[in-house]
């Protein structure tokens, strides 16, 4: 009989080291109704084990979303709990979803913020109809359980890895699931114009996560109404995104982002980038510079082609004023927002890059 080869002894290797790891975990699946995990958690037989849980508290925003969530029947993500060996289940992952639970069934969280349900907004857990009282109780919630007998390093590396691997959900992509429509539809479209990736690269990574569909709203919104926009953007771009979902002027909408993205080819030499080898562009240069254009166009709709806009450079000492619109701290505040804005509007409407003077 032959002796294995090298390349033998490392696949043998590899799947001896995973086997041995899979054995350490053993578990099942259960499903509880909602009622009976929150009775369970307040006679302490389903616990937090203070040794490996996150400091962490939800806010109100947060917790009033999972509340929604469940009343909408949105899938909601497993919980890892793990059999003691004193007869009770620690919670491994899921400390946050079962203490808003108890604290909605006991009336101490009155929901407020709702994006869908608005007719809930002010109430508590008593204060909705009857019928929703109990569907919302006796939903059922998937746990899966680690058996007796796992040992705290595993259950520790469970934990960390449930918190450290996922990524948050960014606004936009909560969107796309909470303001479905053709709005939504005609944003993704603007998105993948030719002239719009030429002007306004966005790495893979990042559209993935529907960056290049963010900028695009943020322009619509801003360009309609950055005069009405506060402090919050998420909250701003949402109420947009509500407002225009199904009922809009597409073609008004498409032919001034056109209008914009022709300028802005023609005047600025590297489009919304900073630069040459730029491989990406800020959100708020991004706002600036297509909607700056967008409002100065409104005004004068034969806007001539600009020979110079050297002051939309920010290496160069041409381009500090700008550079202080764009850069600086508070960026999101209403100050910040209607300056950068209405800077580049000026600029261009001054003649100063559109003539070259």
């Amino acid at each position: 009989m032959s002796k294995p080869t090298s390349d033998e002894k490392r696949d043998n290797a590899i799947i001896e080291q995973i086997n041995n790891l899979r054995s350490e975990i053993d578990y099942t699946t259960r499903d509880y109704a909602i009622d009976y995990l929150v009775n369970q958690f307040k006679e302490d037989e389903f616990f937090i084990p203070s040794e490996y849980q996150r400091n962490f508290v939800w806010k109100n925003d947060r917790k009033c979303r999972f509340v929604e969530s469940i009343l909408l029947g949105y899938p909601i993500p497993f919980m890892f709990f793990s059999d003691n060996d004193d007869g009770r289940s620690e919670i491994i992952d899921g400390a946050q979803r079962t203490s808003t639970l108890e604290e909605f069934l006991d009336n101490s969280l009155t929901l407020t913020g709702l994006n869908r349900l608005t007719e809930l907004n002010g109430c508590t857990f008593k204060q909705m109809p009857v019928f929703v009282q109990r569907r919302f109780s006796k939903t059922t919630l998937r746990v899966v359980f680690l058996q007796e007998g796992t040992t705290i390093d595993v259950r520790q590396e469970i934990f960390n890895r449930i918190n450290t691997s996922a990524l948050e959900a960014k606004p936009i992509e909560t969107r796309r699931g909470s303001y479905p429509g053709a709005f939504m539809d005609f944003l993704t479209y603007c998105a993948d114009k030719p002239l719009f990736k030429e002007l306004c690269p966005v790495s893979y990574n990042s559209k993935q996560r529907f960056e290049d569909i963010e900028l695009v709203l943020r322009f619509f919104a801003f360009a309609n109404k950055y005069t009405a926009f506060e402090h919050r953007v998420d909250e701003f771009l949402d109420d947009f995104m509500k407002a225009n979902q199904n009922d809009f002027d597409k073609n008004l909408f498409e032919k001034e982002f056109d209008k914009m993205l022709e300028f802005v080819k023609g005047n600025f030499e590297f489009g919304f980038r900073k630069s040459k080898s730029s491989k990406s562009v800020p959100r708020t240069r991004f706002e600036a510079l297509a909607v700056g254009t967008a409002l100065a166009l409104r005004v004068n709709e034969q806007l001539e082609p600009a020979v110079q806009t050297h002051w939309a450079d920010i290496t160069s000492d041409e381009g500090a004023d700008f550079k202080y619109h764009t850069t600086t701290h508070s960026s999101n505040s209403k100050k910040r927002v209607v300056g950068r804005i209405e800077y580049v509007r000026d600029m261009l409407l001054a003649g100063k890059g559109a003539n070259g003077e």
